[in-house]
């Protein structure tokens, strides 16, 4: 744990108690802050109050001697509307921030000679991430990883001036951190999500656009329109690419990565032997990942060693095994179809598991890569709406549950070679699984109860 002693004997109110927030929580109480926390869940409440948080219903308390609201980041702070604290707190002009506030300010005061790299944007950051931290620890130095990734950041170990702080940031967290100031900013791309809490794209851009602001080397996608105008805001950022050659930056041409720089450009590292980085997403990644990992000084085969021995993420392209030539992959972390359209281009010959709770637009944004489904099982509440945006051009079955789907498809890939099972669904979970972890995880038990099923890694 971070104990936040910068807010010490500050007053504070806390809202939101889930994971991230009762985290948050227990850091402020160990560095001596006066908390009072609260969620709209009693069950929360009561598991706070066992573990020695102070404990509080806010719309009793009083905000005019309160010095920060400290709202977890799955609390709407401006749309669909604020929450009832955020009124509250606005009222009597109190500030609301978030954890990845708390932490900057508190390695700002403690570990100042720290190294700092924050990494967002819409698809890949999650992998980036953690391609970063294993880069970097693999190369002998001390990292530390966690926010958006599934570690809340404030459960780091205390801070130190050796180490290297790799935190993934979503947008809630960067709308809740006015200080953000990585030493090494990442904003890999953009495009249309969460907008039910950021109201416009635009909005949604200008919010993620701040981390790499205020960053003191940013890195920059400029694959999309929104990412290449707010790279040209930012004096010296470093841009990647995988669509075209860049004078200067970092570009990807099919496996290979290129360093543009003022004395000329080389081929600094390769993808061929990084088997859990395949299709330009990854090729993206592991661009922004040689940018970052290069600005903290590692040379060039310290970046390949790491690229090269990468284990990836679970439920984002994962390869669960195979079953002779038949390989399964979990991609279940896309939730939407321009996450989809990652796995669906990085592959051909696909026996293809989709649906769950439709998003808005559904799946026809990914019509040009249909020729690369030999058959498609829909799954979830977007079965119907998948199957008619489907039609004529990818044969299909509706197969409802998981469990269907991957018994169908490999009867279906048994008879033949060098195909793909894909689970990737480009929707949200909800309907049948709590998170798309758990239905990744339903995934990997469907696909290894199967007849001569083999884990990856596993080549006899």
């Amino acid at each position: 744990m971070i104990p936040v002693t910068t807010q010490s004997g500050k007053t504070l109110a806390l809202f939101g108690l889930g994971g991230s927030g009762m985290a948050t929580a227990q850091a402020l109480v160990a560095g001596g802050a006066i908390v009072t926390a609260f969620d709209d869940n009693p069950q929360k409440v009561k598991e706070a109050e066992a573990l020695g948080i102070p404990i509080g219903d806010l719309r009793e308390y009083d905000f005019s001697a309160c010095e920060a609201l400290v709202l977890a980041p799955g609390v709407p702070l401006t749309h669909p509307k604020p929450h009832w604290t955020v009124d509250l707190a606005t009222e009597h002009d109190v500030p609301v921030i978030g954890d990845v506030e708390l932490f900057a300010n508190e390695r700002k005061s403690l570990a100042p000679k720290s190294g700092f790299i924050a990494i967002t944007g819409t698809n890949g950051k999650s992998t980036t991430t953690a391609l970063i931290a294993h880069i970097l620890a693999n190369a002998g130095r001390n990292v530390q990883m966690g926010g958006n990734i599934g570690k809340a950041v404030l459960t780091l170990d205390p801070l130190s001036d050796d180490a290297i702080y790799v935190v993934e940031c979503s947008s809630y967290q960067i709308d809740l951190a006015p200080s953000l100031d990585p030493t090494i900013g990442v904003l890999l791309n953009l495009a249309p999500d969460h907008l039910d809490r950021h109201g416009t794209m635009e909005n949604y851009a200008e919010i993620k656009s701040q981390l790499v602001a205020r960053s003191g080397r940013a890195i920059v996608g400029v694959d999309d329109q929104y990412c290449e105008a707010i790279a040209k805001t930012i004096e010296g950022s470093v841009p990647i690419s995988v669509r075209r050659e860049l004078d200067f930056g970092v570009f990807a041409s099919g496996v290979d990565l290129t360093h543009a720089a003022p004395s000329g450009a080389s081929n600094v590292a390769t993808l061929e032997n990084a088997q859990t980085l395949r299709g330009n997403h990854n090729a993206q990644n592991a661009s922004a990942a040689w940018a970052a990992c290069h600005l903290t000084g590692l040379k060039d085969s310290e970046i390949q060693n790491g690229l090269d021995t990468f284990p990836g993420l679970a439920h984002r392209m994962e390869i669960i095994g195979h079953i002779g030539d038949i390989v399964f992959l979990n991609d279940s972390k896309a939730t939407n179809a321009d996450a989809a359209a990652m796995a669906l281009s990085s592959f051909e010959d696909i026996h293809w598991i989709a649906g769950g709770l439709p998003k808005e637009g559904g799946i026809e944004s990914l019509r040009p890569l249909f020729g690369r489904v030999a058959k498609a099982y829909l799954i979830g509440e977007a079965a119907p709406e998948f199957a008619a945006t489907l039609g004529a051009d990818v044969p299909f079955e509706i197969a409802e549950t998981l469990d269907n789907a991957v018994a169908q498809a490999h009867a279906d890939t048994a008879s033949g070679g060098g195909k793909v099972v894909l689970l990737s669904p480009a929707c949200a979970s909800f309907d049948q699984y709590a998170n798309f972890e758990i239905r990744g995880e339903a995934f990997r038990g469907e696909v290894e109860k199967l007849n001569g099923f083999k884990p990856y890694g596993d080549e006899g």
